[in-house]
This record gives structure tokens, sequence and C-alpha cells, in this order.
């Protein structure tokens, strides 16, 4: 009962969609029509306004990060990695946005700095890195999804690998359209309009 509580609310902390929060407070629109019309920090950052896409990470990375830092508190490390995955589903599938929502990257980077500091490291580096020598947000977040499990194993323990790996799935999928226009080269760049 205690896993089931966590999950749930791990997923309604994950729906709260910190891009669209921001642009309204921001008075910059309403982010599902702007740009690629997704509610993360990398669409917030097409509309100009660099503190927003800041407090958007923040706030994205922020919600999962606390999702497992709270349940690894109150039922230990098997709360921790429910509320890591029901965090990531609440942010893709928001209930407040009728389940379309963003692309997972800075939740799924929040709750691996709170799973395992060392893998969420990692993954941020591997990012960071990617996004410094490509400039594309998207193929940042595929590298650094797919190196995570691997440096899971390493810095982590192999079933949370296995939590991980079922995550950085999750990223692909929700990045298929993405993929696509990487293949075909229309994929914009960081901070390109799109």
């Amino acid at each position: 009962m205690a896993l089931l509580i966590i999950a749930a609310l791990a997923y309604l902390l994950g729906s709260v969609p910190f891009g669209i929060v921001m642009a309204k407070l921001l008075g910059l629109g309403d982010l599902r029509q702007i740009g690629s019309g997704n509610i993360g920090a990398t669409n917030v950052l097409r509309t100009g306004h660099r503190p927003a896409a800041l407090l958007t990470l923040i706030g994205d990375a922020g919600k999962g990060a606390a999702a497992v830092l709270i349940a690894r508190w109150a039922v230990g490390e098997s709360g921790a990695g429910i509320a890591a995955l029901f965090a990531m589903l609440g942010h893709l599938f928001p209930l407040f946005l009728g389940f379309k929502g963003g692309k997972g990257v800075a939740t799924f980077l929040g709750t691996l700095l709170a799973l395992s500091f060392p893998v969420g490291l990692a993954a941020c580096a591997t990012w960071a890195l990617t996004a410094a020598f490509f400039r594309l947000s998207s193929l940042s977040a595929l590298v650094a999804a797919g190196l995570a499990p691997v440096f899971a194993i390493f810095f982590y323990h192999w079933h949370g690998a296995v939590l991980v790996a079922i995550m950085s799935v999750l990223i692909f999928v929700k990045h298929s359209a993405n993929i696509q226009r990487l293949r075909d080269g229309s994929e914009p760049k960081i901070g390109q309009k799109k």
C-alpha cells in the first residue's frame, strides 16, 4: 500500500508542467503553441527567455529528484525507484494536460541525480558534452539516455540499471519524431526557433 501511495504521489508531482507555469507567469503565451509545442525547457528557450528556460529546467529536474528523495526517506530504496519511474511518467503523460506531456529529459536527469549522484552526474556530463559539440538538444538527450543504464551498472546496481533502462526507453519513444528529423538533417539546434 505504501508503494502504491508513493507511485500515485510521484505521478502527481511529475505531472506539474513547469514549462507551462513559467510561460504563463512570465507572459510568454501558451507554450504548446510555440516552437515545437513541447512543454520542456528546450522549447521555453525558443521563446528567447533564458531565465524562464532555466527555471523550467530546475523545476522539471527538481520534481523528479524530490519524488525520489521523499520516497527514499519514507519507504527506502524500492520506493525511490518507483518514485523515479512514476515521476517521469507524470511528466510524459500529465494528468493536468490531458496526458500530453513533455519528453522527460530534465525529469529523467533529476531522478538519476537523486537515485545515484554519480550516475546522474555522468548522464548530465554526457548531455552537456554532446550539446557542446553538436548543439542538438535531442541528440544530447538520446546519447545521455543511451549511456545512462551503462553508468548505472558501474555506479549504482544491476536492478537500478534495469529501472534506468526502462526510463531510457521512454526517452527514445518520446523522441521518435526527433530521431526522424536527426536522420533527415532538419532537427533545429539549441536556441534556434523551430
